[in-house]
């Protein structure tokens, strides 16, 4: 666990103290052992002053009556800076966003109306193992025990349902109705969240976040987050025994996965790469987590749909390492990767697995990639064999004077905005194979969400990942269908004074879908998003939208939203055909339509 605690004289010895910023995803926590000021000493500036510890400098919230109070001691912290979201879906959404920058997100909601509408959000960042803290204002403490009906419930005397359905998508859940188990809830459930890298719930009484109690008036005695180790002579055996399937191997390749992130072995990865030779590569839903400059770098492995020549090389490799992997049915294209299990090495966060076995428990990824990395030869064949057969990619057929603008036209201009400044947000849908093309330069961001895959994720995504980054502008590639179901916290965007450049790529309806199954209930009502844009703005902060049909209206759109609307945030609507796809979508469409079209097995 890469969590820092900073020194205890190491705080600025003040009433209320600032964390400071995480760096890398690491989440640095500092104390100091000063008294609270008076009047601070309530569960609310507690909670506050947590999240300040670990690195929030800004929470995603939605008012209700349950939650007033808490948002009241939340406001008054001087490092916490409150941010009001359109709906609770969204404030999630940006939770998950921020996490994935931060390292740590947090979100407050009102009692089941808002949990029950941010649990989707939640679902989705327990899925990308994001540590996201959702916040519940929760009843009375003295309606608890009782045969009372509340509002915000169905109807029945029992408070429990919406801390039943977050059991199953957070890895621990505090009900606070007391304040004197309080102090103790609030820390585990936090600390739960950061060594786990999960979401955690905490649901606090409504009537309590204003009440002073001696838990807290001291800064309360820092919880430590024990570091996770390697068993030793597990990670020694496991390291013996991958260097000698390795190095017995002639066109060994490496490929990188999405538990890279949660393993925080990224570096170690790339490690490996280095004293290896190896060729790298990355599954689609790691893209982002390993240099896409690294020279042995072949690009993305995602079976039929993957990057030119890359497939080729992994699929036809006698060894195979891969680290962090999730093998669902979109990411082996509806089941049909040409891999076999007794060539590969199989590296988890706490587990590696060698061919049909063995396996060994207890042994971190960072720990066994920097260990093996001193033992494999040098060996860059397969690099070679790629090098070999590598043809440079083709450039999109240059466009007819006002002729209708392509897909592969837009992110060939999109590919040359990105910098070490930037970062882009691929919604669900055609956009994640588009900018899964794009080429990363050193310190561009990329996020998107494929194993959960929750359509409307990147608006709310955006939102937070642009307010935990600000020097990044980000830039956030968008379906009409996507948009359509989270439009509205473009204006939390506003509020913030985010200068997000957003493309709305307009082509009529659910594209991803009509490659997996066409029907009516792909084709959505058309919207004029510019104008809605427009209305959202209403002349209250910086907004400047453009639409787009054709190649030199976008370059024109470009110019002006890097150039003189710099410090704006930027819409582009993208008018395009509605069959306009990448040829990977139509590709993947098939096969994960011909995965879940299968018939049933009567065995």
């Amino acid at each position: 666990m890469d969590t820092k605690i900073g020194a205890v004289d190491s705080a600025k010895p003040q009433c209320n103290d600032v964390g400071s910023l995480p760096t890398n995803g690491a989440v640095t926590i500092q104390h100091s052992s000063v008294p609270i000021c008076a009047g601070d000493s309530t569960l609310g500036r507690h909670l506050a002053r947590r999240l300040v510890q670990i690195g929030v400098t800004d929470v995603f919230s939605v008012p209700g009556d349950f939650n007033l109070t808490l948002l009241d001691h939340l406001i008054a912290e001087p490092g916490l800076n409150l941010i009001g979201c359109c709906n609770e879906l969204n404030a999630g959404y940006a939770a998950d966003g921020y996490a994935r920058s931060r390292g740590v997100g947090a979100c407050v909601v009102t009692f089941t109306v808002g949990g029950l509408s941010v649990l989707n959000a939640i679902a989705g960042a327990y899925s990308e193992n994001l540590p996201v803290i959702c916040i519940v204002g929760g009843p009375n403490s003295n309606d608890y025990g009782t045969n009372r009906i509340l509002h915000h419930t169905i109807g029945l005397p029992d408070f429990s349902q919406e801390h039943r359905c977050f059991q199953t998508v957070t890895c621990y859940q505090a009900v606070v109705n007391n304040l004197e188990d309080a102090h103790e809830a609030i820390d585990t459930a936090i600390s739960t969240a950061l060594k786990e890298s999960k979401p955690v719930y905490i649901s606090i009484s409504c009537n309590l976040p204003a009440i002073p109690h001696p838990t807290f008036s001291r800064e309360p005695v820092p919880f430590s987050l024990s570091p996770k180790l390697s068993n030793k002579m597990g990670l020694a055996a496991a390291v013996e025994a991958a260097a000698e399937f390795l190095n017995k191997a002639v066109k060994p390749v490496m490929v990188g996965g999405p538990k890279l992130r949660v393993a925080k072995a990224s570096d170690a990865f790339v490690e490996l790469a280095d004293s290896s030779g190896y060729a790298v590569a990355v599954m689609p839903s790691a893209k982002g987590q390993v240099p896409e400059y690294h020279p042995h770098f072949i690009g993305t492995y995602w079976g039929a749909v993957s990057t030119a020549f890359c497939a080729e090389i992994v699929e036809s490799a006698d060894a195979y390492l891969f680290a962090g992997p999730i093998f669902n049915d979109y990411s082996s294209v509806g089941y049909s990767l040409l891999l076999k299990k007794e060539k590969a090495i199989i590296v988890q966060p706490e587990r590696v697995t060698i061919g049909n076995g063995p396996a060994f428990g207890c042994v971190l990824m960072k720990d066994f990639l920097r260990e093996l990395a001193k033992k494999l030869k040098h060996n860059k064949t397969a690099y070679e064999n790629y090098h070999r057969i590598y043809v440079p990619e083709g450039h999109p057929l240059k466009c007819e004077p006002k002729e209708a603008l392509r897909v592969n036209v837009l992110f060939q201009h999109i590919q040359k905005m990105l910098s070490g400044d930037t970062a882009v947000i691929a919604e669900t849908g055609d956009s994640w194979f588009n900018c899964q093309k794009l080429k990363l330069p050193q310190g561009c961001g990329y996020e998107f969400q494929m194993q959960y895959g929750s359509i409307g994720w990147s608006v709310g995504a955006t939102l937070g990942y642009a307010q935990a980054v600000p020097e990044k502008r980000v830039i956030a590639c968008i379906g009409d269908g996507s948009f359509q179901v989270t439009a509205q916290d473009v204006s939390t965007m506003l509020r913030c004074g985010q200068r997000t450049i957003i493309f709305l790529i307009n082509n009529g309806g659910y594209t991803i879908e009509v490659e997996i199954h066409d029907g009516p209930y792909n084709v959505i009502k058309n919207w004029n998003y510019t104008a809605l844009m427009d209305a959202i703005h209403n002349g209250e902060g910086k907004c400047w939208t453009a639409k787009v049909r054709c190649e030199e209206e976008l370059i024109e759109a470009i110019e002006t939203a890097t150039g003189a609307k710099n410090d704006c945030l930027c819409f582009i609507e993208v008018i395009v055909h509605k069959d306009d796809t990448s040829k990977e979508l139509l590709e993947w469409g098939s096969r994960v339509s011909a995965a879940n079209s299968r018939p049933p097995n009567p065995q």
